[in-house]
């Protein structure tokens, strides 16, 4: 699937058609995913930031939790490092309620808890605590009470490239794994060794994760790898992974500059359109997994 030709950098009034909010009932907790793999570059913090916007456009409450030190979640919906007086290392260390860490986006219903540098060192300060491994799960537990309430349905822990301290914590207090995976040669290699780490957690820690799905992402139809590996990855995951694949899109490259999603960016573009497709495969697979 090619790019769309390069054009006019879009108008900054939000174009995405914002469905009616879905009503959850006081207090419910929402559904966690984990973004993860431990693959630097697969699109993982561009998949939880623009899952999250195609989520809240169909009337979901989201929040994202940017996990990963470098902070890219948090810049990419265009929170400026200079406003993050509460982030998600503070909540992790115990000195703020998860509650104070959110603040809201430019996309309606879309909120995020950001990170810091200071996540780098939390192993270190954290690492001898009996509950080191459930910081997150704690911190989640009433996001959705108390006097600053909430109303999530939907939270995505955006993951750092590492099977560290911060990854386990997100797979404790998840529900399910959404894995990003590139359309390239090591691809499946990387993604036994993710399997494994999965398997620990479930046996260990929370024995209710499973794997929600397997989302092939920088996919270039032009290129006979990518092809291979798609065939490869189906094969050896079978249902697992999402029919709906996110092309290589220059777009969905250009937006995190911009502070903004792609779906804010430009709607039109083949790297919008897969995002929403895949939001809805998404909430096809909850409701699978509901009546199961």
């Amino acid at each position: 699937m090619a790019d769309n030709p390069p054009t006019d950098h879009p108008a900054d009034p939000l174009v995405i058609p914002f469905g009616k909010a879905t009503a959850r009932p006081d207090g419910q907790r929402p559904r966690v995913l984990a973004i993860a793999n431990q693959k630097g570059g697969v699109g993982k913090t561009t998949t939880a930031i623009n899952l999250g916007t195609a989520l809240a456009a169909i009337g979901e409450h989201v929040l994202i939790i940017d996990l990963d030190p470098q902070g890219n979640a948090s810049t990419g919906l265009g929170i400026d490092r200079r406003t993050r007086r509460t982030s998600t290392y503070d909540v992790l260390i115990g000195a703020a309620p998860m509650r104070e860490a959110v603040v809201p986006t430019a996309v309606p219903q879309l909120y995020i808890a950001p990170s810091t540098l200071d996540l780098s060192g939390l192993e270190l300060e954290i690492g001898q605590s009996r509950d080191r491994a459930f910081r997150l799960r704690n911190a989640l537990s009433n996001i959705n009470n108390g006097a600053r309430s909430y109303d999530f349905t939907y939270v995505l822990v955006d993951c750092p490239p590492s099977l560290n301290l911060i990854t386990v914590n997100a797979m404790a207090a998840a529900d399910s794994i959404l894995v990003p995976l590139q359309c390239e040669f090591f691809a499946l290699e990387g993604l036994s060794q993710l399997l494994k780490t999965v398997d620990e957690v479930k046996k260990t820690l929370n024995p209710k994760l499973s794997i929600h799905g397997i989302v092939l992402t920088m996919y270039d139809s032009r290129n006979n790898l990518a092809n291979q590996v798609v065939a490869d990855v189906r094969q050896f995951m079978g249902r697992k992974v999402y029919d709906t694949v996110i092309p290589r899109n220059v777009r969905i490259s250009e937006a995190p500059s911009y502070g903004k999603p792609v779906l804010v960016y430009d709607l039109k573009c083949v790297g919008s359109e897969a995002y929403l497709r895949l939001a809805t495969e998404i909430i096809q697979r909850e409701r699978e997994l509901k009546a199961s």
